[in-house]
C-alpha cells in the first residue's frame, strides 16, 4: 500500500465501483458467461477465467477469434439484460446504510457496466441511486484509464484529491490511482495492489468511509458544470 494523497480541504466525495463493491454479482456474472460459452461450444471455466481479466471484446478475441465480435457482444448483452430482469441479486452488507447516509450530490457510481443494468440491480436491492452515474457508454476509455473517475469528479464539481474511490478490482484501483484519488479496497481477502487501505468487507469500511465524507466542507468548485 502507498501513502494517501493529502486532501485539499474542500468538500469530500466518494466514488463507488458497483459490481463486487456494492452489489454481489459474482454468481450472476459466472452464470452469464457460462451460458454465453455454451452457446459457442466453449469451455465455460476457461472463458470465465479470461473474462475476469479482460474487457468483453478482448475476451472474444482470445476465446472465440473465429467469431464476429459484435455478434458475440450482442449475445452477451442479451444474456446480461435477461439476468437483470430475472436473476437474484444481493447488496453487500453495509451498502444500504452507507449510501443512505451520504448526500446524493456527494457520491457517484463509476461502472464498466451500463446504466440501465445498474439501475435495475439497484431497484432490485433497494439501494439509492446518486445524481452522478458514469457508465461504459459515458466514456471512450474504460478502467484502468483514469477517464471514468475523472469524469465522475468533474460532474460532481470535485477536485480529484478530494475524492475517495471504493473498489474491489485491480483495473478499478489503477483507474482511481491514475486519476490522483485516494483508493480503498473492499471485499477481497488480501489487498489489491496499490490501494491506500484495505478492508476485508464493505461493512468493515462503512465507518471510515463516512468519516472521510464528513471532512472539511467549505465549498464546491466554482463554476463547475456537468460533463455530458
Amino acid at each position: 500500500m502507498i501513502s494517501e494523497p493529502r486532501p485539499s480541504g474542500a468538500m469530500r466525495y466518494v466514488l463507488f465501483d458497483v459490481d463486487g463493491t456494492l452489489i454481489d454479482a459474482v454468481d450472476n456474472q459466472r452464470l452469464v458467461w457460462r451460458t454465453w460459452a455454451e452457446r459457442y461450444g466453449l469451455d465455460p471455466d476457461e472463458v470465465y477465467r479470461v473474462a475476469l481479466q479482460t474487457r468483453p471484446m478482448e475476451t472474444f478475441a482470445q476465446v472465440a477469434p473465429d467469431q464476429n465480435p459484435w455478434e458475440c457482444l450482442a449475445v452477451l448483452h442479451e444474456l446480461e439484460d435477461e439476468d437483470v430482469r430475472s436473476g437474484t441479486y444481493a447488496a453487500f452488507d453495509g451498502a444500504s446504510d452507507l449510501l443512505s447516509a451520504l448526500q446524493p450530490w456527494a457520491w457517484a457510481l463509476v461502472t464498466s457496466n451500463y446504466e440501465h443494468r445498474v439501475r435495475g440491480r439497484f431497484a432490485r436491492t433497494g439501494l439509492p441511486v446518486p445524481d452522478v452515474l458514469v457508465d461504459a457508454a459515458a466514456v471512450e476509455e474504460g478502467k484502468p484509464s483514469p477517464v471514468p473517475y475523472l469524469q465522475a469528479a468533474a460532474r460532481l464539481g470535485a477536485n480529484p484529491e478530494d475524492c475517495l474511490v471504493i473498489e474491489d478490482a485491480l483495473s478499478g484501483v489503477r483507474s482511481g490511482l491514475r486519476a490522483g484519488m485516494t483508493v480503498w479496497g473492499v471485499n477481497t481477502p488480501v489487498a489489491v495492489d496499490g490501494v491506500h487501505r484495505h478492508f476485508g468487507s464493505l461493512r468493515e469500511a462503512v465507518r471510515d468511509i463516512l468519516a472521510f465524507a464528513s471532512g472539511p466542507q467549505p465549498h464546491r468548485l466554482e463554476g463547475s458544470a456537468a460533463v455530458e
